[in-house]
């Protein structure tokens, strides 16, 4: 059986832009021998992190939500693409709430010193960074990026390659642009291809 990449889709737009990116990188990582599986974060219910602190001592949270099942996969998978457009030069509420809600992960790690993820399955997990932003100015993508790296950080899966995508207003639709979609795959199917040969 292939290695397990999970996608989480930061959009709204189940049918957009950056969820056909996605769509694209996960069909490479299929095609690469991995199983795949796609998170909608803005059709999950559950709730912003309320600092309850019930995770400091446990390796969940207090709040019993669609969450529940997230950490489950988030500690299982093998390798993680995430896409999703830059908004207030930042990343959507409901990824960046999710992000949040994986304080589980920051707890065990750094306070507990008990990490969730071993040190020998950290070495083998990769992640994919998919970005698009409407706007193309210097310094769209930092926001996004520096919140992405602490959530990786926390859940032990390593950034291995990225594809940032600017000026999107003016490119309209990534379907007339097959070059976006390609690339897309490409990189799905490299990471793919690096969690197999591990």
């Amino acid at each position: 059986m292939g290695k397990k990449v999970i996608g989480i889709l930061g959009s709204p737009l189940p049918e957009g832009n950056t969820a056909r990116l996605l769509e694209r990188a996960l069909q490479g990582a299929r095609d690469a021998g991995c199983e795949t599986e796609t998170i909608h974060a803005a059709s999950l219910s559950f709730e912003s992190c309320m600092e309850m602190m019930f995770c400091r001592e446990h390796d969940t949270c207090i709040m019993d939500d669609d969450m529940q099942a997230i950490y489950g996969k988030l500690r299982e998978m093998d390798g993680l693409i995430v896409a999703t457009p830059v908004m207030t030069m930042g990343i959507p509420g409901k990824l960046k709430s999710l992000f949040d809600r994986c304080q589980v992960f920051f707890m065990a790690k750094y306070i507990r010193k008990q990490p969730l993820i071993s040190k020998e399955r950290r070495a083998k997990r990769q992640a994919l960074f998919i970005c698009i932003s409407g706007m193309d100015v210097p310094g769209v993508f930092d926001g996004a990026k520096k919140t992405l790296l602490a959530f990786l950080d926390i859940i032990d899966c390593p950034l291995s390659d990225e594809m940032l995508v600017p000026g999107m207003d003016a490119l309209k639709d990534v379907s007339k642009h097959p070059e976006l979609p390609d690339a897309a795959y490409r990189k799905g199917f490299a990471l793919g291809e690096q969690l197999n040969a591990k």
